[in-house]
Formats: structure tokens, sequence, C-alpha cells
């Protein structure tokens, strides 16, 4: 039972420790905190960028669906829709997936293409010289052939 919970603890201690799951956790954590930087962003710009033309609250934009709508809370009648909650959702999703893609993966990609093409220039400059070796080799076998061919076959 001992050597089944060793085999256990070991796989487990092997999981945590492979890169995927540690880039998980630093993904959490800096999403986490990036969070509260993008609600800031739509709260301290966009909101009042909004606001400007309407309300600084998006959640206050609403239809009535059914009823007269009136009150808040507890105390509301009637159905109504809060679209601007959705708006302000949306939003700050777009800005997120923005600010993400411009500021971290494309840079990234960029990078990793740069990465690539230097990894590939190299590989090529083998390649060639692998392949002028091989030519090579196959010359001077060519040429061993050759010489057997005509010197050994008058013995």
């Amino acid at each position: 039972m001992s050597e089944k919970k060793a085999s256990v603890w070991q796989g487990f201690k092997a999981f945590l420790m492979r890169g995927n799951v540690v880039d998980l956790a630093v993904a959490v954590v800096i999403g986490a905190a990036f969070t509260n930087i993008v609600n800031s962003v739509v709260k301290g710009i966009i909101n009042p960028l909004i606001g400007a033309v309407g309300t600084k609250n998006l959640d206050s934009y609403s239809s009535c669906l059914k009823g007269p709508c009136t009150g808040t809370g507890d105390s509301a009648t009637g159905v109504r829709i809060l679209w601007g909650s959705v708006l302000g959702a949306t939003l700050t999703f777009v800005i997120t997936a923005a600010v993400v893609y411009f500021l971290m993966v494309l840079p990234m990609s960029k990078y990793l293409a740069k990465v690539e093409a230097r990894r590939k220039a190299k590989e090529g400059t083998q390649e060639i010289v692998e392949l002028t070796e091989l030519e090579v080799l196959k010359e001077i076998r060519d040429l061993l052939v050759a010489q057997r061919g005509s010197g050994h076959g008058e013995r």
C-alpha cells in the first residue's frame, strides 16, 4: 500500500512539475491581475466616453419587455432586459482581447517567427553541407568502383 501511495505521490509531483501546469498557473495569476487593469480602463476611460453621449453607467441602459417596468431590485415590476450590462461586459471582453493580442500574442508570434527563421537558416546550411558531403562520398564510391573494375579485372 505504501508503494502505491509513493507512486501516486511521485506521479502527482511529476504532473505538477511539468511546464504546462506551471505556465497555466502563472497565466491565471497574471490574468487575474490583468483583469483589474482592464476594468479600470473601461471604468475610467471607456465609460466616460460613452457617458459623453449617454450615461457613464452602462448598467442603466435597459428595455422593458413586459408590463410597466418600475422600481429596482426586489420591488421591480415588469420584465426588464439589461442590455447595458451586456454591452459593458462585451466592451470589457473586446478590450481585453485586443490588449492581449497586441501586447502579448503579436509580439510573441513575431519573436517566435524570427527564432524559427534563424533555426531554419542554420539547418539549411547544415543540410547543404550534408548534401555536399554525401555527393562527395558517392563520387568517391563511384571512383573506387571504377578503379576496381578496370584495375582488378586483369588478375
